[in-house]
């Protein structure tokens, strides 16, 4: 028999599809022993549907609304009016009147508030999406105001949000809780993790006079408390002006405070830990951190309501139960997206040892590193290079009360110390003719690679992947790192010395444009030269203009031109098509598998750039480095001692120009082999799809490496697994990483200790000297780049595939970055400006906006 109403004693957290989310979560705060809930009942959502199914025009409505965009807000703003009015005019059927009557007495006031199915979910709250009604008296008032809330669903707010969450407007339906009303002295809300920073040890609760309506709806500066482990750590004591209370007669009224009550202390301190520890019970009890709001009424503390906090970033798990302090590997490897869980996967094979795993994102324990004397200066200086990273790691250390610092005299101390005070400088041989033979040799390993990986199959394919990882670890040779720190050693020392010597500051960004063997700056390059090959074939740019398809390339052959373009495009992939944004998740998708990514940035240079600029621009670098080299040298021969300065920095400039390139090569390499594995471990995917293991072959992303041998070998699969986490994928991506996270889930940011900078200017890391201005174009996805000659790219990161860009562009501006990081690296080699690490870049700068970039000392102005 269908159920139209049911007791918050018959429902619990698995109602959700029957009571909707906050009905669900009010029944079960009800069964907490110790947690006082105004009791109610709950108008199911069988009722709802039986009031709208029925309805044509209704339908024809929804229908209507299915096929409007999000972006179309007027159109949505009309049709959701128009389908509350509907459903609004539809009368109650008896038999759900009836059932709601023998809940309620005459003279009881109500509460009346909407419950959606998709409501107060762990990873979409719909918080504040549909309505709530207070101080409902009577029979008739309540009906009147359940079809209110029945419509609130398609207020213009709720029907965006669930676009936006991807939530079809068919599949949400809902509920109506009818609650008690409780008539409160004070009310509020209570996070049992601080919502700002996310410690999941500190309580915070806001809280006002009167019921907590007037603070929701944002009409009250509210108290604001922390609490952690019983104590009150902090207090706000806000003026609190207004207040709302009920009406005798039936609805709510604004009134104004007195003066003398105004600053004082809603709750007392012991009432402020009587509510902290209420709400430790509650989140035990869901296994989350929690959203609740709470009422205080004759000396009692009543609970409405309680959701998950669905905008904390999940904490990395420990296995023990001390302090940990995290580091974000996305902010140093320029991809700070999640990854899917076949990617963190193989990431943790090629590392020497697994990293910790939260929000779908790796993260790096360097907690004894910190604690130990020996390596936490060397551990602040490679962090360093992001200010934001180090500062953050200071502001932990400086606390004292988190890491267990280490004394100086521990033998395993004095034997890092010992290896950590060495020397700076790197020792090894200037001969040019390394890095050209460090590539010979990784080229030929991948040839190996690619014909041995053809004969292996099933789990033993797994397994020679797991053995050709290892093998590549084992036979690394140790030069290969000498040489990239040789190079970095050689430009820190130019700009020390420089600086010191002669007044100049930066001078490395000059001396290393265009040096030899830069895998990837010579990919900018060579995509300039594909641009040449189709210049002279307007029917050939027309199509590419106009093409959306994915397999354009057998299209182009029916052009006049359309065999070289292809060729040249083909020919480009065969070196570089294992790239893509976000590469080091083994995942996404490569240039190779949809080559359409790089047709707007082959256009974009047809248009911005002039014929053989490839050769030009690196002849141009060529000839900076050279020009300042010698500019240098010949003052350092003026200066005392100048002969021996002027010796030792041309040996410096040497060193630099023979290794700096070959820094972009080890990911280079790292990238090729994951493309090998990649199109193998597809093959086998292909081979699940046909045994109906899986319905398509990507979905061995959302698998472990170890769960893939399982399904591989036993060909079966729990398919819930793979919706579940490809849910978790989605709600992840709309998390921000942290660059640093403790294990009381505290997201600890850093600060720019700089002054002197313009009003209003936007700091952050100087990575490439120079000062330009020009038009922001603000391009999170690099298939939408659309760029003009003079245009800046801000964007939130770089890694090595959005470097083609750089050719188009006259400066970069980044949300992410370090001294070393890939985007810096090639801006200096091409001579742009750029600044990294400027925090909410892509939203503080306005795409199409003026802006003045400052390369040298590290600032944005908006023009």
């Amino acid at each position: 028999m269908t159920s139209y109403v049911l007791s918050f004693q018959q429902v619990n957290r698995t109602s959700l599809m029957e009571a909707g989310g906050k009905g669900a979560n009010l029944g079960e705060l009800s069964g907490i022993d110790g947690i006082l809930v105004p009791d109610g009942f709950c108008i199911t959502t069988e009722a709802y549907k039986k009031v709208t199914a029925a309805n044509p025009a209704l339908n024809s409505l929804l229908e209507e609304l299915t096929l409007v965009k999000p972006e179309e807000r007027k159109r949505i703003g009309e049709l959701s009016a128009t389908i509350r009015m509907a459903i609004e005019s539809i009368p109650i059927p008896q038999e759900i009147e009836a059932a709601i009557a023998g809940y309620l007495n005459e003279q009881d006031a109500w509460a009346v508030r909407s419950s959606a199915t998709a409501e107060d979910l762990p990873t979409a709250s719909f918080a504040g999406q549909q309505d709530t009604y207070l101080n409902v008296i009577g029979k008739q008032s309540v009906l009147q105001h359940i079809s209110k809330c029945w419509a609130s669903l398609f207020t213009e707010r709720a029907v965006t949000y669930r676009m936006q969450n991807r939530f079809h407007h068919r599949q949400v339906h809902l509920a109506v809780v009818v609650q008690r009303m409780v008539f409160p002295q004070a009310a509020g809300i209570l996070f049992t993790a601080d919502p700002v920073n996310g410690n999941r040890k500190v309580v915070s609760i806001d809280a006002s006079f009167g019921l907590g309506e007037a603070l929701v709806a944002g009409l009250v500066n509210a108290d604001n408390y922390k609490v952690r482990n019983g104590q009150v750590i902090d207090k706000m004591i806000a003026a609190k002006k207004l207040a709302i209370y009920a009406l005798p007669g039936g609805g709510t009224k604004e009134q104004a405070i007195e003066v003398a009550q105004q600053s004082q202390q809603t709750l007392t301190d012991e009432q402020i830990i009587q509510l902290e520890q209420m709400g430790r019970k509650i989140s035990s009890h869901f296994g989350s951190p929690q959203d609740i709001e709470w009422c205080l009424a004759d000396h009692k503390f009543y609970i409405v309501q309680s959701r998950p906090i669905t905008t904390l970033f999940p904490v990395p798990v420990a296995n023990d139960e001390e302090n940990h302090v995290y580091v974000s590997v996305g902010h140093n490897q320029m991809m700070t997206d999640p990854f899917k869980p076949l990617g963190l996967s193989f990431w943790n094979l090629t590392t020497p040892k697994p990293m910790a795993i939260a929000g779908g994102r790796l993260f790096v324990d360097v907690t004894g590193l910190l604690a130990s004397p020996a390596t936490r200066q060397t551990i602040l200086h490679t962090f360093g290079q992001d200010p934001l990273l180090k500062d953050a790691l200071l502001t932990v250390l400086e606390r004292g009360d988190f890491i267990k610092l280490l004394p100086d005299d521990t033998p395993a101390g004095k034997n890092e110390k010992a290896i950590t005070t060495v020397g700076f400088r790197t020792q090894i041989k200037n001969d040019p003719a390394l890095v050209p033979d460090f590539i010979s040799k990784n080229e030929t390993a991948l040839e190996t690679l690619k014909q041995e990986i053809q004969t292996q199959s099933g789990t033993a394919l797994l397994d020679f992947i797991v053995e050709h990882i290892q093998q590549v670890k084992r036979s690394a040779d140790p030069q290969s790192l000498h040489v990239i720190l040789a190079a970095m050693d050689a430009s820190f020392w130019l700009n020390e010395k420089m600086k010191e010597w002669l007044g100049e500051t930066n001078v490395a960004d000059t001396l290393s444009q265009s040096v030899p063997n830069n895998v990837t700056s010579e990919m900018g390059l060579a995509l300039l030269d594909v641009a040449d090959v189709i210049r002279p074939y307007p029917e050939v740019i027309h199509y590419l203009q106009q093409t959306k398809a994915d397999n354009f390339l057998d299209e182009l052959v029916h052009l006049n031109g359309g065999r070289q373009t292809r060729d040249a495009i083909e020919a480009y992939l065969n070196k570089y098509g294992m790239r893509c944004a976000g590469e080091i998740d083994i995942t996404r998708t490569r240039w190779s598998e949809k080559p359409i990514t790089l047709v707007p940035l082959i256009l974009t240079n047809i248009k911005t750039q002039e014929p053989g600029a490839g050769k030009r621009k690196f002849e141009q670098g060529q000839q900076e480095a050279l020009k300042k080299e010698q500019e240098l040298l010949e003052r350092l021969q003026l200066s005392a001692d100048g002969d021996e300065k002027a010796a030792e920095t041309k040996e410096m400039i040497s060193l630099l120009r023979n290794f700096a390139g070959y820094r972009e090569y080890p990911k280079y390499g790292i990238v090729n082999r994951y493309f090998v594995y990649k199109q193998a471990l597809l093959q086998e995917a292909e081979q699940l799809v046909q045994a109906s293991v899986i319905h398509e072959k990507e979905d061995i992303y959302y698998l472990t490496f170890e769960e893939l041998r399982e399904v591989i070998q036993t060909h079966r699969l729990n398919y819930a697994i793979i919706t579940q986490r490809k849910h978790d994928y989605e709600s992840y991506k709309k998390l921000t990483p942290p660059r640093v996270i403790t294990s009381d889930g505290e997201m600890v940011t850093g600060a720019y200790k700089r002054t002197n900078l313009p009003a209003n200017a936007l700091v952050g890391l100087p990575v490439s000297s120079g000062i330009i201005e020009g038009r922001a174009r603000v391009i999170v996805n690099m298939e939408e780049a659309e760029l003009e000659e003079g245009d800046i790219l801000v964007t939130a990161f770089t890694d090595p595939s959005w470097t083609p860009l750089f050719v188009s562009i006259k400066g970069l501006v980044t949300e992410v970055g370090g001294l070393m990081t890939h985007g810096a690296v090639i801006a200096r080699e091409y001579g742009l400006p750029a600044v990294v690490g400027v925090e909410n870049a892509t939203q503080l700068i306005k795409d199409g906006q003026r802006i003045r970039v400052n390369g040298t000392d590290g600032y944005i102005e908006v023009l």
